[in-house]
């Protein structure tokens, strides 16, 4: 079916506010009048018996039973009920995340095609109670959601964050929560930045010491870690239960060092450099005129690969200094097929335009310009892009000069900055359609805590989940800024430490946290 456009509304604001408060913007949202539904210690959730719909549903109820206090069965009969989730193609978008969401006075459906647009439904409906629900701690209430309907589906496939594990390593339980986190505003890759100077973070059976001696460092001369392939597993698990594709990234030929100090062999002059723990950059490189470094890129992706489930293995590819160009081009040249011969798809940082193409690839445009002609080239030949332009959306560059964390050599970026351009119009001769979608990466050189972490992706991680999701028309400042203030009272019931960035005006309860609570299970 045809998206379905917002109406124009005339009813009372307080019977608007709940629909005309969600973020992303809806492709369509409209509030009955008058209208309005309580969850209470009787309701149940009704969800059709496949395992992934099951899967949704508990999740649902793992939530509301934290904030309520009540118990809220979940029923796998695919009947109606107080909360019914079930799979329908009747007024559902034509799109695997698309959904629908109706709200009456007898109950609360959502019906999708897939998992996934289940999953984002209850998101919706998550929004559409009142701020406490995202609480950790049992409320009075009421629980009460206004009548409605919404219709949605995204407007770009790849919606994604990125999380620097290499640079600071975050345990497995961290990892988890940000998966909770992007999952609130329908964010649906986790790009995981598993390797670099100063850290490896994934086991490899073959190549032992990558971890056990190449993860046991990282920036400030930490402890580091790294994860067994059962914490990799579990990662990717949870994920999909929120769905999300996970996206491991093996960074190659530079950004290297700690690859390096593992095994000599990899290194241009076979010896091993010292351990890392500074935040320089492009400084290391394999020795790509060796065959074992393509024996040692064979059995790191195929391992890699096999953990996967997503369809994408990114090769990173970016600021290889110490690589000549010719080097670099025969280098890529042979490691793009490894990662296809997995069954997987290429993925990189731009710097991988310029070589030669690999089927379906995508490249990742992290430019600080709006013009990249090696990108627009690549496009020509083939590839698709997502976008993460530097001065949009990293979220490690800092808000003001007085960020306590971050960076601004890409400048400083506050809300606005990160909300207001348009991918499918960003990057000259790089059509919308050649658009896969966007990524906000944040690199921890000097994010150390999971606090730190929230800090820089709230609020500006839903800007960049709007971006992806909703339709190009709805995109406006003073509305974005409007629906984002209404997010601070859940941010602070959840526990979820953000900036109180002075372009929002914020409501009086969206207070800042003083520590973050563990993720939901």
């Amino acid at each position: 079916m045809s998206p379905v456009a917002p109406r124009p509304r005339s009813v009372p604001s307080n019977e608007l506010s709940a629909y005309a408060d969600l973020v992303p913007a809806p492709v369509g949202a409209e509030p009955t009048p008058g209208v309005h539904w309580t969850l209470s210690a009787t309701t149940a959730i009704h969800t059709h018996p496949a395992p992934v719909a099951v899967a949704v549903a508990e999740h649902l109820a793992a939530v509301l039973r934290r904030a309520t206090g009540h118990p809220l069965p979940v029923v796998p009969d695919d009947g109606p009920g107080p909360i019914r989730l079930h799979f329908s193609r009747d007024g559902v978008p034509e799109h695997s995340e698309g959904y629908r969401l109706d709200v009456t006075a007898d109950g609360v459906t959502v019906a999708a095609r897939t998992a996934a647009g289940l999953f984002h439904g209850t998101q919706t409906l998550r929004q559409l109670l009142p701020a406490g629900v995202e609480s950790g701690t049992a409320g009075p209430g009421p629980w009460t959601v206004p009548g409605g309907y919404v219709v949605d589906r995204p407007r770009f496939a790849y919606r994604g964050a990125m999380l620097d594990v290499a640079r600071h390593f975050r345990p497995v339980a961290d990892v988890l929560r940000f998966i909770d986190l992007i999952s609130l505003y329908k964010i649906n890759h986790l790009h995981l930045h598993l390797t670099d100077d100063q850290g490896w973070r994934i086991a490899i059976d073959n190549w032992p010491l990558l971890a056990e001696y190449g993860g046991a460092s990282e920036v400030g001369d930490g402890p580091g870690g790294h994860y067994s392939k059962a914490d990799y597993r579990r990662i990717v698990e949870y994920a999909a239960t929120r769905a999300i594709t996970v996206v491991p990234e093996i960074d190659v030929p530079g950004h290297t060092n700690a690859a390096l100090a593992a095994y000599a062999e990899l290194s241009p002059d076979r010896t091993s450099p010292p351990v890392y723990t500074g935040t320089e950059v492009g400084f290391s490189a394999l020795a790509v005129h060796s065959e074992t470094t393509y024996d040692f890129l064979h059995d790191v992706f195929t391992e890699i690969a096999a953990l996967t489930p997503g369809p994408y293995l990114h090769v990173g590819g970016d600021e290889a200094f110490k690589v000549p160009a010719a080097d670099y081009a025969t280098f890529m040249a042979r490691t793009q097929p490894l990662v296809v011969a997995t069954g997987k798809t290429v993925m990189g940082w731009h710097q991988l335009a310029d070589t030669a193409h690999s089927p379906g690839r995508v490249i990742q445009f992290w430019g600080t310009s709006d013009r990249d002609d090696t990108v627009a080239d690549a496009v020509a030949r083939g590839a698709r892009v997502v976008l993460s332009p530097a001065n949009r959306a990293y979220l490690d560059m800092k808000y003001a000069t007085d960020t306590p964390v971050g960076h601004d050599w890409a400048g400083l970026l506050e809300v606005r900055d990160v909300y207001d351009w348009d991918p499918g119009s960003f990057l000259a001769g790089v059509p919308e359609s050649a658009v896969l979608g966007v990524e906000a990466p944040l690199w921890t050189e000097s994010v150390t805590t999971m606090a730190e972490v929230e800090l820089m992706l709230f609020p500006r991680l839903p800007a960049i989940a709007e971006l992806g999701w909703s339709p190009a028309g709805t995109r406006d400042w003073a509305g974005f800024a409007r629906r984002l203030a209404a997010q601070g009272p859940r941010w602070s019931a959840a526990g979820i430490t953000f900036h109180r960035s002075p372009q929002i005006s914020w409501p009086a309860d969206a207070s800042v946290p003083s520590a973050a609570q563990p993720p939901a299970t």
